[in-house]
């Protein structure tokens, strides 16, 4: 009895080591845990746009919903520091974004002023050539004003024609020296405001250029950090990335922020919807509008200008100039703005996702709406 026991636990104990030893299932034992659904990969450009799916929910086994590895305590340090570093660029971006649109505008009004004070120039050498033509006239009357020579005349026919026209001839040099005067202080008045829209350039350039050195800067130190780590600790930190966007995604689906959430798009909503989809896969590159490369609000603004509305340049702008609504009220093609300085921005396309263009390094995407800090929504066409 006892040797028969002992035959049966030897053959169970072969038959799990057999089965233990299988490949496919030592495969599957040792396979790297499957990411989340990735904020950051892109869809191929050539693909068309399609409505987003519902932001996955699930997330990436581990005690707070991430995997760990080796050294992970380290890579998130090193995070960290080129988020931080990023998030300066970014918000020197939005710097030199609204300086650069500042400028722009400045530059048109002193077009615009430069012109003004030419034609004002012209004016006013029009209106001296009448008053010399009147001052001839009236030399070769010899030299006596139009009252003495009525005085002079016995005809009282030729007495009341001549007091019409002194009456009409004073008239004619009161509005010819009023108009005089009003050309020469438009004229000092132009003069006076394109200095002032000139210093304002020069002042605009000056922060561009402060701006530009900033986030020069602030990227290459970025990229020198990333360039020292080997490429499987570059996949690494970008698979932490992914898992935190999903860990905050996942907390803000649970907030019930979603919950009411059933507007429609408007057909401006729609289009600008359409051509931010479209630039799915392309980099981005601070200070791009397109149609090859866009930052956040290059790839918002120019979205909703292909759909017929003009809006600020810059997130910051976006979120100080534009209409806002609450969270819970938002409809695709309203645009989120993100971080307490409004350094970002990007396009909500329903289903809880938004597709925007997210830092240095990276491309054009749809990401979980609530994968960063949520500071409010902005609806362009409201």
């Amino acid at each position: 009895m006892n040797r028969r026991r002992w035959v049966t636990a030897a053959i169970t104990v072969v038959c799990a080591l057999s089965v233990l030893s299988s490949p496919a299932l030592l495969n599957q034992a040792y396979a790297a845990p499957a990411s989340p659904t990735s904020p950051s990969s892109p869809a191929a450009p050539s693909d068309p746009p399609v409505a987003p799916r519902p932001f996955d929910r699930s997330l990436p086994p581990g005690a707070d919903g991430r995997t760990t590895g080796p050294d992970d305590s380290k890579l998130e340090a090193v995070r960290r520091k080129i988020d931080g570093l990023y998030g300066k660029a970014t918000s020197a971006t939005d710097a030199y974004n609204l300086a650069e649109e500042r400028a722009d505008n400045q530059s048109a009004e002193l077009v615009r002023l430069s012109s003004e004070i030419v034609n004002g120039q012209v004016r006013i050498d029009r209106l001296k050539r009448q008053a010399g033509a009147a001052a001839r006239a009236q030399y070769r009357a010899g030299g006596l004003p139009p009252e003495a020579q009525l005085l002079l005349t016995d005809d009282p026919q030729l007495f009341l024609d001549g007091a019409g026209r002194v009456q009409r001839g004073q008239k004619a040099t009161k509005d010819l020296l009023g108009q005089m005067t009003k050309a020469q202080d438009d004229l000092t008045a132009y003069t006076k405001k394109a200095g002032a829209e000139w210093t304002k350039l020069e002042a605009s350039r000056v922060k561009q250029a402060k701006a530009k050195k900033e986030i020069t800067q602030q990227i290459k130190a970025a990229k020198k950090i990333e360039a020292g780590l080997e490429k499987e600790e570059r996949d690494r930190l970008l698979m932490l990335e992914q898992q935190d966007a999903a860990k905050a995604q996942e907390a803000w689906l649970g907030s019930g922020e979603l919950k009411d959430i059933n507007g429609e798009a408007s057909a401006q909503g729609k289009a600008a919807i359409a051509y931010a989809t479209a630039q799915i896969g392309k980099p981005y590159v601070w200070g791009a509008e397109g149609p090859a490369s866009f930052d956040c609000s290059g790839l918002t603004s120019e979205a909703w200008r292909a759909a017929g509305k003009v809006i600020p340049r810059t997130s910051q702008e976006q979120w100080r100039l534009l209409p806002r609504v609450p969270v819970s009220q938002m409809r695709p093609g309203d645009l989120i703005i993100y971080h307490q300085d409004a350094s970002h921005v990007g396009m909500y396309v329903g289903n809880g996702s938004i597709v925007h263009a997210p830092r240095p390094g990276r491309q054009v995407t749809l990401t979980g709406a609530g994968s960063m800090v949520i500071l409010g929504v902005v609806r362009p066409d409201k």
